[in-house]
């Protein structure tokens, strides 16, 4: 059994993780294009959004002077999102939004589906067994990507009546539970309710300036307080150079302590590309250069083996 031993903590420099709730309407997209460009323009680097809402990101391109990469993809399993956020990552986006995460969860082949799929018979629960692994390494992906990362989220949406600004009563939409795995939105840093005046109701987040506020337009003031927050930890390896590390390993032994410092900053699922630019983790890069010295090594042997042998026989 491995020691257990208690460390000092410390803050780390990170990206940002935010999820963004709200009905039709709110603002998500818009807030997330404001809050990744005003960071593209800081760090450098590109923006790619997963736009999984029939391309209606790309209305805004070219508005404020905002550019980025799109995908437009038509299936929403957890597994096709690990190997999208893997190219994301080859492709060193500065940020990537997910537009709306809710289709990985409702969508054609997102989490809803693979449970039915995989079910047996009218047992569920053995769909949910065999489904969520391919769940988990998807959040794990997420919450690992080298760049700052948004996802936007669609809520359930009910009406209620309020008085208006002329005093008579009016229907209002307002977003309920977002669209997803319950509590799952809980894994980001920053999650965040946006209503139907562009108000930024933030409902729980990890940075405590944050903590309670309501933010009327977010965009790029907010963008610089996230990031210089998020700037203020300790320097960590990112996963670009975890992955040439790996590349340049000599030995077993030190792929293995290569994979021990990567499990310390629980960056094993984090997505990347291999020597191909197929997209992968960190965790898989290193089982495939694993298996590739292993062979070298049997090949080895066996040709040690063989000379051996044939100086045997000449003897």
């Amino acid at each position: 059994m491995a020691a257990i031993e208690f460390k000092s903590a410390y803050r780390r420099k990170s990206k940002a993780r935010i999820a963004l709730a709200g009905p039709s309407g709110s603002g998500k997209t818009y807030t997330a294009l404001a809050l990744a460009s005003e960071w593209a323009a800081r760090e450098g680097g590109l923006i790619g959004v997963v736009d999984t809402e029939h391309g209606s990101a790309s209305k805004y391109a070219g508005l404020n002077g905002w550019h980025w990469q799109t995908l437009e993809p038509d299936r929403f399993s957890p597994a096709s999102l690990v190997e999208i956020l893997g190219v994301a990552a080859g492709l060193g986006f500065n940020t990537l939004i997910i537009d709306s995460w809710s289709h990985y969860w409702m969508g054609p082949d997102g989490m809803l589906e693979q449970v039915d799929r995989r079910k047996s018979g009218a047992n569920s629960f053995s769909g949910w067994k065999e489904a969520t692994p391919d769940e988990r390494r998807m959040v794990e992906a997420m919450l690992t990507f080298p760049g700052h990362l948004i996802v936007t989220l669609r809520t359930k949406t009910e009406y209620l009546v309020e008085e208006n600004d002329k005093g008579k009563a009016a229907p209002l939409k307002v977003g309920t539970r977002p669209v997803q795995r319950e509590g799952l939105e809980f894994e980001f840093d920053i999650v965040a309710d946006l209503d139907l005046r562009n108000n930024l109701h933030i409902s729980k987040t990890r940075l405590p300036f944050l903590n309670k506020r309501v933010i009327a337009e977010p965009g790029a003031e907010l963008a610089t307080e996230i990031a210089d927050w998020l700037d203020g930890g300790e320097p960590v390896p990112t996963v670009a150079e975890f992955r040439q590390r790996i590349l340049d390993v000599a030995s077993m032994e030190d792929l293995r302590a290569i994979y021990l410092e990567i499990d310390s900053y629980r960056m094993l699922g984090a997505p990347t590309v291999d020597l191909e630019d197929e997209p992968t983790t960190l965790r898989e890069l290193i089982v495939a250069i694993k298996t590739a010295m292993e062979k070298v090594d049997a090949k080895q042997a066996a040709t040690a083996a063989a000379n051996t042998r044939e100086g045997v026989n000449d003897e």
